[in-house]
Order: structure tokens, then sequence, then C-alpha cells
């Protein structure tokens, strides 16, 4: 199989175009993914970016349809930066989101929020996307080939195999019905809320009480949109059988959808279309918003959709040989598109901490009760603002006040507030990694005398307003890349626990 890059080795190219080499019986990997979304190809990147053999396996054949299109800029600035493929977004031109509109809660007039207003995200770099997710996945998998996964589509998962108490691999069907299997020193299972594999970790899967409830979803041309600078922003408007959202996807593509609560599961029952509209009919704002516009009725954004948006948590989130991320361990209420940021922030503590037991710096209990302990509370906090959030005859004081007790946040209310659904509230240095571009011209002007220097005089890299900022508050992962021991240590999450690598990508003991 040398020589053969990831394309080459998809499970769709005909057998007999590569006679001899399918023989998967003897095949290992350092690491086996089920799943190509955003999780999977994020954390199959993270740990092949290290110099680990990575198989990746997706049962459909991408581009593909998803939901959860309105991302976070943790993911956009932090996650996708780490990846490399920020440039590659910004080419791709999807719709800005600098913030969210909300007709929520006791005020009847829509507010809005700014990603900018926070100290974490200032800057040039204070945005999100909002991402049609079949352009977007595509593009991190195929940043995944390019980092060397091996990445075989048209595949799906059966089983995980085990010895004793460790999963050491996966069974997989590919696309001609051949029966293949692969041995791991880990298996991750990145496949969504509708994993088969998950309850092979163990425990169960808890389903919340408070939040039961149905989406509907469909697809309109020509919508309306907010008044500049907000036009690409969410729109999230609540009325009487549950809410909606309202996602600008280009100038005229527009995804609309409403969340209607379990004891209102009757009115999306029947005729999808007759329900849709209804709905829509029950909330003004979102019929001011379609007056002059046309649902999309072919292709894959023609169908209506339901989806169960139940949120659930594994109680377990591995096992030796084994891990969740993304949907695969737990999922939360969509209210504020916290979907692909949840599965790339867990794709990227699970990476550190494979890559740290395969470097042979930590053990797997350590690393990966790390990896568990990060994720559940990044959920929690998620979960427990949003039981407030549902509060309708609050406003938005309120909530904001509520997200500065849910985070234990430093800063003002309504920072608290923005920091959380701006995915950044962890405090996590490689999610705000991008705010070094703020000063992005003094930085690289102060490199490059320093580079010029014969003497290798630092002093203008020093005097870098940047540098000093970065160093003062932490530091980002790149800037701590470059100053190594020099930057201001990362404090832990919890007591005793790991903190990052300089680089984000492993763990390290703390030594404060």
């Amino acid at each position: 199989m040398d020589g053969l890059s990831g394309d080459q080795l998809r499970c769709t190219i005909a057998k007999d175009s590569i006679e001899g080499w399918w023989d998967m019986s003897e095949e290992t990997f350092d690491v086996v993914v089920a799943g190509g979304g955003p999780a999977g190809s994020t954390v199959a990147s993270l740990v092949a970016m290290q110099g680990h053999r990575v198989l990746l396996l997706e049962k459909e054949v991408f581009p593909r349809y998803q939901i959860g299109e309105s991302l976070l800029p943790s993911t956009v600035h932090g996650v996708c930066r780490m990846l490399g493929v920020t440039e590659e977004l910004a080419a791709a031109q999807f719709p800005v989101k600098r913030g969210g509109t909300f007709r929520w809660g006791a005020r009847p007039e829509p507010w809005t929020f700014s990603f900018a207003v926070s100290p974490r995200m200032t800057g040039p770099t204070s945005f999100a996307y909002q991402v049609e997710r079949a352009r977007f996945d595509e593009i991190l998998l195929n940043n995944a080939k390019r980092k060397g996964v091996v990445v075989r589509e048209g595949c799906s998962v059966t089983a995980v195999v085990e010895e004793g108490d460790r999963v050491t691999g996966l069974r997989y069907t590919d696309s001609d019905g051949g029966e293949h299997e692969v041995s791991a020193r880990f298996v991750i299972d990145a496949s969504g809320n509708k994993s088969r594999l998950h309850s092979s970790v163990g425990g169960t899967r808890d389903y919340s009480e408070f939040f039961r409830s149905l989406a509907l979803f469909g697809y309109f041309e020509n919508g309306k949109r907010l008044p500049q600078p907000n036009s690409g922003n969410i729109l999230s408007v609540a009325f009487n059988s549950g809410w909606f959202w309202y996602i600008p996807l280009s100038d005229t593509l527009t995804s609309v959808g409403v969340v209607v609560r379990r004891e209102m599961a009757e009115k999306i029952q029947g005729d999808r279309e007759e329900a849709y509209k209804t709905l829509i009919a029950e909330c003004p704002l979102i019929t001011e918003y379609l007056s002059d516009a046309r649902r999309v009725t072919t292709g894959d954004y023609g169908e209506l959709r339901v989806r169960k948006d139940y949120s659930y948590h594994q109680t377990t989130f591995w096992r030796p040989g084994m891990i969740l991320v993304g949907d695969a361990a737990c999922f939360v209420d969509p209210v504020f598109s916290s979907g692909v940021h949840l599965a790339t922030y867990s794709a990227l503590l699970a990476a550190r901490s494979i890559n740290s037991i395969l470097g042979g710096d930590l053990d797997e209990k350590a690393a990966l009760n790390e990896f568990e302990a990060r994720y559940r509370r990044e959920y929690g906090v998620f979960y427990e603002f949003l039981v407030a959030f549902y509060q309708m005859n609050e406003n938005e004081e309120s909530y904001f006040w509520h997200a500065k007790k849910v985070t234990n946040n430093e800063h003002t209310e309504f920072e608290s507030f923005v920091e959380l659904v701006g995915g950044v509230a962890s405090g996590e240095s490689a999610l705000v990694a991008s705010r070094i571009a703020e000063h992005s011209a003094e930085f690289a002007g102060a490199v490059d005398r320093m580079a010029a220097a014969d003497d290798g005089d630092m002093v203008p890299l020093f005097k870098s307003h940047v540098v000093k900022q970065v160093m003062q508050e932490g530091g980002q992962v790149q800037m701590r890349a470059v100053l190594g021991e020099d930057a201001a240590p990362e404090e832990p999450v919890f007591p005793g626990g790991l903190v990052s690598s300089p680089d984000g990508m492993k763990w390290l003991p703390y030594r404060g």
C-alpha cells in the first residue's frame, strides 16, 4: 500500500483497479475513526499531524447533506486554525456571522449581541460563518487526507473488536458488501447522534427530561435579511409553540427550522408541508421575513425534514482503547448553535489525549480523564445555561446574569453571555488563538526585524504590544509555540489537572 494517497484508498474505488492490496485481515493503525463529520475529521487530522497512522471510515460519500449550519468563533479561529483551513474557509465565501439576533424572553423587540464585545474575541476575527455543511464538512475531510489520514468513504462500521476489557479495532463493510477488520491502539466513535457504537464504552445514554423537542426544517430562496452589519447573523425567534431558527447560507438561500416542545409534538405530525406553513403563520416575525420567499422543493434542500432534538449524555465517554466524541457522547438543545463547537472541541481534547499517550508522555487514564472532565464541563455549561434561557418570562439582562453564574466568568454579565455563546467560556487558549491577528502587522514586523538582525537582537519582538499582551494573559497557542517557556503558564481547569502543550496538541503536567 506504500505510496497510495487517501483518495486511492477510498472504499468507493473498484477493487479490480487495485488488485491484491485489499486484504484487510492484517491492517493495523494507531487510530481508527468511525465518522467523517467535523468531530471525526478534526481528531483524525490532529493525531495524524503528530506522525501517527490514522484510518477514517465514513459510511457516506462526501459531499453529503447535514444540518447544524451555524458555527462559533471558537471553531473558526481556534480549531480550524490549528487544522490549517482558515484560508480555505475564507475563500469559500460563507456568510459572515458577527453575532446573533434574538426575539426571546419578556422583551417584545428583537435584541442583538456581537462577538466583538468579548475581550477574548475582540478584533478582526470576532466572527464565525454560516455554512452549508456539505461544503464545510468536505473541506475538513479533504484536509484530513492532506494531513495523511487514510480516508475510506462508503464504509459502514458494524462492530468494535475487543480483547478482554480493551477495544482493539473495528469491523466494517465496504460499498461492495465486503467485510473487513482493522486493528488499532485507539478507536474513536465520531458517528454522531445515531451512533451504533456508543454503548460499547459502557454506561447508558441518559436523556434530559427538560429538553425533549422535535425540529421541522426546510430551506427558502429570497428570504429577508437583517440590516447590515448583522445581515449574516442567525435570527432566533421564540413563539407560543417553540422557536424558529433563521440562518442565511448565501445571499439568497436560508435555512429555516422550527423547534417545538414535546407537548406540542402533534403540531408537526401528519402532513409536513401543512404543519410547516401553519407554524410559520403562528410566528409574525418569521412570516414577515419569508413574505417574498419561495421554499426550495428540489435537490438536497427540497425535503422537509424532522429531527428529534433530545438532549442526552453518555454516562461514560471512554473505556480502554475507545473514546466517544461529538454527538456520540452528548447532545444539547441547538438554540446556541453549539453542535459543531462541541464536536470539534471534544475532538481537540481527544486528540491531545491520544497524542500524549502514543508519545509516551502520559498514561491512558490520566490523559482520558482530562478529556472527559473538560468535555463534560463544556457540555454542562451549555446545558445549565439553556435551562435558564428557556424561562421566557425573563429579559436579556437576566440571561446575561445566568451566563456569568454558570461560567464563573471574571468579565461582565454581557461579556460572559457572549463568551459562552461564542464557545470560548472555557478559557482554552487554543480556542482563541487567533486574537493575535488584531496586531498581526505589528507582530509580523517585529519577527521580521528579529530574523534580520545579525546579532540576534530580540528587543523589537519583546517591545511588540501583542507579545506583551499575550504573555500577560497566558498566551494564545500560536504565541506560546514561538515563545515556549517565556510565555505565561496556562492554569489547569481542575485541581491537579493537566494543561495543554504550547502548540495545543498534547497534555502536560502542571508545573505551577
